[in-house]
């Protein structure tokens, strides 16, 4: 596994100096009107063939109004413009990375390793330092790039239909996972998009956004978490989804909780540690609270899946923190199922 290092620890270690009461933080009294609807269409700009399986594409977004790029890993016989349609798995980022977010998965793990993935187009986009994605409700910028809060849009309106027409995916065979922030966003767009998607795997998600308050001390309800998270990025903790008691409705949009329902009707993958340090942590680990309550929500999350009747495998009785070698693992494990749903 290439262990460069782990970006991702330093914010959340702010976060959870941050997991205190928030106070009052001014509502966002009501949706924005929509952005103009701009006649510039997302367009390629570049491609950097890395290596025989890596591709770099950039695309101008006029959505999210920077240039975006997003990593491939590309399948044995992968050529550009052929027609050729490719099972299509999409692995998301979690959040709090600066820099190089799209090549996470392949710096921090053996993805580009696995035998498994040799026929299948892996799909690594870049999702922004804590875009949460989402098309936020406050149409800002990202406080520190300057990007603007609008993934949603780029990943779904921009992105994939460049990807659909030269790059060989495979609209009727996506499968999603992520990790963190990530597996809260193959969840969310999975329920949000489940014409998309056939199965979604979530590593240490945080898939229940909204779960009330409970005894995980420091840490506070799920919404607290989230909005700790945004405050760390020196974002509004009410520019995501409103505040989330006036607009929680919005909230409840996005919530891989409350997407049961739509979530229940495809294979669903989730794991989580207890927090506690386990076989994969170093010797000093400590105990992980931002862990414990991510491993509460992901029960809860397959609970609600298992009442609807939903195909949902766990991993949640083990030991662990939040950290890449539980999501190489969980990778790892997760990948029979998804292969499963976008080979059949």
């Amino acid at each position: 596994m290439h262990t460069r290092g782990r970006p991702l620890m330093g914010l959340f270690a702010l976060v959870v100096a941050l997991l205190v009461p928030l106070g009052a933080t001014p509502a966002v009294a009501a949706p924005p009107a929509p952005p103009a609807v701009s006649a510039e269409q997302a367009r390629v700009v570049s491609e950097q063939r890395v290596d025989d399986r890596t591709l770099l594409v950039t695309v101008w977004s006029p959505a999210v109004r920077k240039e975006m790029t997003t990593q491939l890993l590309l399948p044995d016989g992968w050529t550009k413009g052929t027609g050729k349609q490719w099972p299509t798995l999409w692995l998301l980022h979690g959040c709090c990375g600066w820099e190089n977010r799209y090549g996470a998965w392949p710096a921090f793990t053996d993805v580009e390793e696995i035998p498994e993935l040799r026929n299948v187009l892996v799909v690594m986009p870049d999702g922004g330092v804590d875009g949460h994605y989402s098309d936020w409700l406050a149409d800002s910028d990202q406080a520190v790039t300057g990007a603007r809060q609008r993934w949603e849009s780029y990943h779904f309106t921009e992105l994939l239909p460049l990807l659909l027409q030269e790059y060989g995916v495979d609209r009727d065979r996506q499968a999603i996972a992520g990790l963190s922030m990530g597996g809260f966003g193959a969840l969310s767009y999975a329920g949000r998009h489940p014409d998309l998607f056939r199965a979604a795997a979530s590593y240490s998600g945080l898939v229940h956004t909204l779960m009330p308050e409970g005894d995980f001390t420091p840490y506070r309800s799920g919404s607290e978490f989230v909005q700790a998270i945004l405050k760390a990025a020196s974002d509004d903790p009410n520019g995501l989804w409103g505040d989330p008691v006036e607009q929680r409705e919005i909230w409840a949009a996005h919530n891989p909780y409350d997407l049961a329902p739509a979530l229940s009707q495809m294979p669903v993958y989730v794991s989580a540690g207890n927090g506690q340090p386990g076989p994969l942590d170093k010797p000093d680990k400590q105990f992980d609270g931002a862990e414990q309550l991510i491993h509460a929500q992901s029960a809860a999350v397959a609970e609600r899946l298992k009442e609807l009747g939903g195909n949902v495998t766990t991993s949640l009785n083990q030991p662990g923190t939040h950290d890449w070698p539980y999501w190489e693992r969980e990778l790892h494990d997760s990948l029979p199922m998804l292969l499963k749903a976008i080979r059949d």
